[in-house]
Parts: C-alpha cells; sequence; structure tokens
C-alpha cells in the first residue's frame, strides 16, 4: 500500500472501514495542501494506533476519509512527567513541542516562587502537542494537564514515582549513574524557572524520599535547553533510548 505523507491526529476511534469526518482538517487538506479525493492520508488517535486512510470527499465544506489498515500498532512512551515552570510563551511552546517529541506521557506546568509567566493557555499546548505528535511520527498525544503550584504538586506526590530534579548546585554529580541506580518504571522531570528553585523549594524537593537529583552539566541552561537535556540524560539512562 502506497504510504501516506500526511499525518493527522483525530478524536474518533479508527477501525477498517470507518469513515471519518475531517471537517476541522479541511482547509489544511485541500487549500493548504490542495489533496483530492483519492488521496491517502495517515490517522492517528493515541488509542488505535496509525492508520491509512483515502480521502472520500475534498470539498470545501466537506472532507470525509475512510480507513483502509492499520500501519503502525499503538505504542506507548514510557512512564515519564515533564514538571516545569511557565517561561515566556514562545519558549514555553518549544518546551511542550520537544517534550512530545521526546516522548512525555504528561505535561505539566508547574507555579514556582519565580515563576515569571502566569499566564498559560492549556488548549494552545495541546494543539502545539498534537502538532508535534503529527510531525514526528508518534502515535501518542501526552496528557497536558492545567497549571498547579509546586507546593501543592508536592503534597500529594506519587509514592511510587521517582522525580528527577535539575538541581543547579549539584556539579560534579554522576546524572548517569544516579538514575540508573535508583530504577524504576516510573518517573517524573522538574524543571525550575529561570532564576532557580527558591531555596525552601530546592530544600523540599531534596528532602522527597522519591527524589534523584542531578547535575545538567557545569554551565548553567536556560529552561528550554535544560528541559531537552534533561529528557535526553533520562532517556539514556532509563528510557527507550538506552542501547
Amino acid at each position: 500500500m502506497e504510504q501516506a505523507k500526511i499525518r493527522l491526529f483525530v478524536e474518533d476511534d479508527l477501525a477498517e472501514g470507518a469513515v471519518l469526518n475531517l471537517a476541522a482538517q479541511a482547509h489544511y487538506l485541500t487549500n493548504v495542501m490542495r489533496l483530492q479525493a483519492g488521496a491517502l492520508v495517515a490517522l492517528f488517535n493515541g488509542r488505535d494506533g496509525e492508520w491509512t486512510a483515502r480521502l472520500v470527499e475534498a470539498g470545501k465544506r466537506r472532507v470525509t476519509a475512510e480507513c483502509l489498515g492499520q500501519a503502525v500498532g499503538q505504542g506507548m512512551p514510557p512512564d515519564l512527567w515533564l514538571l516545569f515552570a511557565p517561561i515566556k510563551k514562545a519558549r514555553t511552546d518549544f518546551i511542550v513541542e520537544k517534550a512530545t517529541e521526546m516522548g512525555a506521557r504528561r505535561i505539566q506546568p508547574v507555579f514556582t516562587r519565580f515563576t515569571n509567566s502566569e499566564r498559560v493557555r492549556p488548549d494552545k499546548l495541546r494543539a502545539h502537542c498534537i502538532e508535534a505528535a503529527e510531525q514526528c511520527g508518534g502515535v501518542y498525544v501526552p496528557e497536558l494537564l492545567a497549571p498547579t503550584p509546586l507546593d501543592k504538586l508536592l503534597d500529594t506526590w506519587p509514592a511510587d514515582r521517582r522525580l528527577m530534579f535539575c538541581d543547579e548546585t549539584a556539579d560534579g554529580m554522576d546524572a548517569m549513574g544516579a538514575l540508573t541506580a535508583a530504577g524504576g518504571d516510573k518517573w517524573a522531570i522538574i524543571i525550575g524557572p529561570e532564576g532557580g528553585f527558591a531555596t525552601e523549594e530546592a530544600e523540599r524537593l531534596r528532602a522527597l524520599s522519591q527524589s534523584v537529583p542531578v547535575s545538567l552539566g557545569p554551565r548553567i541552561l536556560r529552561a528550554d535547553t535544560a528541559a531537552v537535556a534533561a529528557m535526553a540524560l533520562w532517556q539514556v539512562a532509563c528510557g527507550d533510548w538506552r542501547v
């Protein structure tokens, strides 16, 4: 079967013979990509894998597609959450996009003492997650939670989930060794705001029994750079990048 070049996330169930209304993507498919009836597209919903579908109708007002067959089975990324303090909009968008590409299962904005951006639009961030998943070939879109204060998050922290605490004061620590030694298959990574965590926040994070403090190297990284570096480090040590 010919391989579809355009991938789209849909909410509908996917199964052989299912006909889907793609009205939400009509402008993109017909005006931007100029597809016509008969063209193939790839569809995924985070539950049923990726399906090859053929456009049945491709008009200005109505676009429908019929599922032909499953091209990729449903897979799940490692059970990894990314927690981060929101920063400027463009850089927050970057963090969400890269977290999706790098295999986060859940993304959680967190308000800390020094968070300098308190306006977060979960609906907009969700759209960035979907777009990133469409482009990177993933069949899963991370769960995106509403922002929450750090104290509230730690008050109910799961006993069985490790927390990779990116600690700016932990220079020289063997990060790979610490992550590997900690073990476990349920993890989260927490990235602080520009300016770092407040003293009492850092102390509470270090005191958490599930916490694994690590260094991200000898230089202070911007928050968006730190998120990518931390996820790459964790994926190599504990995730699906291990060789």
